[in-house]
C-alpha cells in the first residue's frame, strides 16, 4: 500500500514525500505534470478539479496527505468538494489534511472549514494538522530581498502580535507521525509555543545573517500588491483580506492541549533552527 501526497513537487508536499521515502514507505506523488520526477516516489498526474482523478488515485491508499492550494476561494470550494467525494468513494485507510493556516471554524466558513467538517463526517480515519502562519512566507521575495538588501523584515502583522510560526518541515514531521498514530483523530496544532513576535523573527534573521535586522509592519494592501504577480490577483486579494481580519485578533497562537508537542511529542523548530535547516 502507498501513501498519496498532494503537492509533491511544491513547498508543502515535497517535505512529506522526503520524510516518508526516508522511512522506507511507498509513496505516490500527485502532481499536475505526469512527466515530473520525484525522488523516492511514483508519480501520478491528478487534478483537484476532477473527483474522478482523485478517486482513482486514493483507492487502496494507506494514507493521503492533502492541502488546499493557493487559489480563488471559489476554486478552493470546488477542490474541497472533490476531495470529499473521492475520500468517500475510495475510502483510503487514513487522511491527513493540513489547513495551511486557513480557519476551520464552521462559524467563519470557507473551503478549509468545509473540508475539515466533511472529513469528520465521512467515517474515514483522519486528522487535521493546523498551523497558524508558515515561516516559509518569510522567503517571499518582498520579505527576504528586503532583509538582505535593507536589513528590514516587512510583514503585515503588528510588531506586538504573537504568532506560533511553523515550517513546512514541521508539518511533514507531524504528518508522518499521524500516519503512524491512526488512533489519533481531530485537530493537531503545529507551531512554536510560546508564540513569538515580528521583532523576535527579525532578531533570528539578524543572528543568522550576521547583521542588524529590524521588523517593519506593513499593511495587507502592501502585501497584496507585492504577492499578486506571483500568485494571481484573486488569490492575493483573498490572502490580504485574511490578514486584514487578522489585524483585529490578539494573536495567532496554538493551544498547548492539542499541540504536536503534547499529542505527538514533536517540538516544532525555532526560527533559528529552521533557518539553519534550509541553509539560509
Amino acid at each position: 500500500m502507498t501513501y498519496v501526497i498532494h503537492g509533491a513537487t511544491g513547498a508543502q508536499g515535497a517535505p512529506v514525500v522526503a520524510a516518508l521515502a526516508a522511512a522506507g514507505k511507498s509513496v505516490t506523488a500527485v502532481t499536475r505534470n505526469e512527466h515530473a520526477v520525484v525522488d523516492g516516489a511514483h508519480v501520478v498526474s491528478a487534478a483537484y478539479s476532477s473527483a474522478t482523478d482523485l478517486t482513482d488515485t486514493y483507492r487502496g491508499a494507506a494514507g493521503v496527505f492533502v492541502h488546499l492550494p493557493v487559489a480563488s476561494e471559489e476554486d478552493r470550494r470546488l477542490f474541497a468538494a472533490n476531495i470529499l467525494t473521492a475520500v468517500r468513494e475510495a475510502r483510503p485507510d487514513r487522511v491527513v489534511f493540513s489547513t495551511s493556516g486557513f480557519p476551520i471554524d464552521p462559524a467563519i466558513g470557507g473551503a478549509a472549514a468545509t473540508l475539515a467538517a466533511g472529513l469528520a463526517d465521512g467515517n474515514v480515519s483522519h486528522a487535521v494538522v493546523a498551523p497558524e502562519l508558515y515561516l516559509e512566507n518569510l522567503l517571499m521575495p518582498y520579505v527576504i530581498d528586503s532583509v538582505r538588501e535593507r536589513g528590514v523584515l516587512p510583514y503585515p502583522i503588528r510588531a506586538d502580535f504573537p504568532v506560533s510560526w511553523a515550517s513546512h518541515l514541521d508539518i511533514a514531521d507531524a504528518t508522518v507521525a499521524l500516519f503512524e498514530h491512526t488512533d489519533l483523530t481531530g485537530v493537531v496544532s503545529v507551531g512554536q509555543y510560546p508564540p513569538i513576535t515580528g521583532p523576535d523573527l527579525a532578531e533570528a534573521f539578524g543572528t543568522r545573517l550576521g547583521r542588524d535586522v529590524v521588523f517593519e509592519p506593513i499593511t495587507p494592501e502592501e502585501m497584496r500588491t507585492s504577492v499578486a504577480p506571483l500568485i494571481g490577483k484573486d488569490a492575493a486579494a483573498d490572502i490580504a483580506a485574511a490578514y486584514q481580519a487578522m489585524s483585529a485578533m490578539p494573536n495567532r497562537s496554538i493551544t498547548p492541549e492539542n499541540s504536536a508537542q503534547n499529542l505527538l511529542d514533536i517540538t516544532p523548530r525555532t526560527t533559528s533552527q529552521w533557518l539553519a535547516d534550509i541553509g539560509l
